[in-house]
């Protein structure tokens, strides 16, 4: 019998994705794309057998995860790498390769057991990052409802992440080109600040970075603070 699942994401048009998914499994899938969206009543109406959090920046209500099978998609190889800014924090630790987990949704953030995980790449500009993300999720996705695999328990020992602050996207204590160079592109997305350096009256915003032998090109935004 055919079942229905839900996907919520605050980032990226996961509609498409949604009318994919149901041609190849038959199920309905019904999207959300904000927190106000979120809320027990909608859940009970359509009694998703999954929620799908393939993007999502808040707090998921325990209401909903207690009462529902939610998954959560985090890119990194948990319990490494747990908490926020995931892609920026390993980037800036020199990580280029890791893994995109799918877990289920519990009280202990990213803390919980595990359906699946797959490799992932985090080289390009944050824009591509997340593009390829959303397209590994949208596999991954489909793997979880066709197999309805029982997630397993994390083991190891948890490392864990604080959510990036805007301040701290300056270059200015960056030592090599290629710190530079992975700054700028990690935060190269719409809705996050730019990589940047300040003097004493101008910001200057950098995007759009190229990595050479001795050198780096990028665009530059000037503005008066």
């Amino acid at each position: 019998m055919p079942s229905t699942h839900l996907i919520a994401a605050t980032r990226g048009n996961y509609s498409e994705a949604a009318l994919r998914l149901a041609s190849a499994t038959g199920d309905t899938f019904y999207t959300l794309h904000s927190k106000d969206e979120l809320h027990l009543d909608l859940l009970q109406e359509i009694q998703p057998r999954y929620v799908f959090f393939p993007h999502w920046s808040y707090i998921i209500p325990a209401a909903v995860y207690e009462q529902f099978e939610c998954v959560i998609f985090h890119p990194s190889d948990v319990p490494f790498g747990r908490g926020g800014s995931p892609v920026q924090n390993q980037i800036a630790r020199g990580i280029y390769d890791t893994q995109m987990t799918a877990m289920r949704c519990v009280q202990e953030l990213d803390g919980g057991d595990i359906y699946m995980k797959r490799p992932f790449s985090f080289h390009g500009a944050a824009e591509e990052i997340f593009i390829r993300a959303a397209q590994l999720i949208e596999t991954m996705m489909l793997e979880i409802v066709q197999t309805q695999p029982n997630p397993i328990a994390q083991s190891g020992v948890p490392t864990a992440f604080r959510r990036r602050k805007p301040a701290e996207s300056s270059i200015s204590e960056c030592s090599t080109l290629r710190e530079v160079f992975d700054y700028i592109r990690m935060l190269d997305a719409e809705g996050y600040p730019y990589a940047f350096i300040e003097t004493e009256h101008l910001r200057f915003e950098f995007s759009r970075a190229s990595l050479k032998p001795n050198e780096i090109l990028a665009d530059v935004r000037i503005t008066r603070k």
